[in-house]
């Protein structure tokens, strides 16, 4: 039986609320985060697996779908981690032009920058050993470096890609094709009940 990957990128956390660069720093989900979280949860549909990057943003993504679909326990594996971002990490978009001037516009990286290709020597043999491991739909819980990476690998050029946002994947016989680009919320419909203090 061929296996799908639905391979999405977390919730919004507290460094995408503030516009930081995250890399493989670890903030937590925001009360906006968790509640798309929950909203997708009405969206992915049945699933017989679901997988996470450990970092929290995306665990907790995971986690938190898991239990408003019943479906558990989360899986996690390094290997869907962010890129390392190096001397970019924590710091705006203002921030790197003030530090790097021109950098992002020629597309250049700082040091420390995890490069397309160790991304992919990394993401590409995990999604096909999550694929061995569980036939059907899968969930997978990642970050938007890594996936736009993947994309651009199987010929897709890749667009911004919010939260909670990605692609199917079909697996079959060792080989990777792209599916459907995703969006599992809406983020107008999205609304965060902050509990009233006692």
């Amino acid at each position: 039986m061929p296996t799908r990957l639905l391979l999405v990128r977390h919730g919004e956390s507290t460094w995408n609320a503030d516009g930081r660069w995250q890399g493989q720093a670890d903030p937590p989900l925001s009360n906006l985060g968790r509640a798309q979280a929950m909203q997708a949860a009405r969206s992915v549909g049945q699933l017989e697996a679901i997988w996470a990057s450990p970092l929290e943003r995306a665990t907790a993504t995971a986690e938190i779908i898991a239990a408003e679909i019943g479906i558990g326990p989360v899986l996690t594996t390094e290997l869907v981690r962010e890129r390392s971002v190096g001397e970019w990490s924590g710091l705006t978009h203002a921030e790197i032009e003030e530090r790097y001037p021109g950098f992002l516009a020629a597309r250049r990286s700082p040091p420390g920058f995890e490069s397309d290709e160790s991304v992919l020597e990394r993401a590409i043999p995990a999604l096909l050993a999550i694929a061995r491991a569980t036939p059907g739909d899968v969930l997978v819980v990642s970050h938007g470096g890594v996936i736009r990476t993947v994309e651009r690998s199987l010929g897709v050029e890749p667009a911004a890609l919010a939260n909670l946002a990605g692609r199917w994947l079909d697996i079959d016989d060792g080989s990777i094709r792209p599916g459907d680009r995703v969006v599992l919320i809406d983020p107008g419909d999205v609304t965060v009940t902050i509990p009233q203090q006692l």
